[in-house]
């Protein structure tokens, strides 16, 4: 007896549970590349862009756990929509930095 197959309903439920993880690997890419021209315009030091850098991986590592319990509380897609438009907010808020603790803090 073979598996059931992966019908289409899964494929998009597999490409809209994967959106969020092409989030946060573009986020980190853009800024990567852009971590030269904000320490030059920020006037950042060494810590800081190490900072800038570094506390977007600790705040998904320390919200993983939290929200994962959180999500089975108030529901997976609810936490999911408000985690889309805090990221947006947060985005916006380091868009507009204009020193390297704002955007640290962002």
């Amino acid at each position: 007896m073979t598996p059931p197959r992966a019908g289409r309903r899964e494929w998009i439920a597999l490409a809209v549970l994967a959106l969020p993880a092409l989030l946060v690997s573009v986020d980190m890419f853009v800024m990567i590349m852009a971590l030269p021209e904000l320490s030059v315009a920020l006037g950042a030091s060494g810590t800081e862009q190490l900072w800038i850098m570094d506390v977007y991986g600790f705040m998904v590592a320390g919200f993983l756990v939290a929200m994962g319990a959180l999500g089975d509380r108030i529901g997976r897609r609810r936490l999911l929509l408000a985690g889309a438009a805090a990221f947006g907010a947060a985005s916006c808020a380091a868009a507009f930095a204009a020193s390297p603790a704002a955007l640290i803090a962002a």
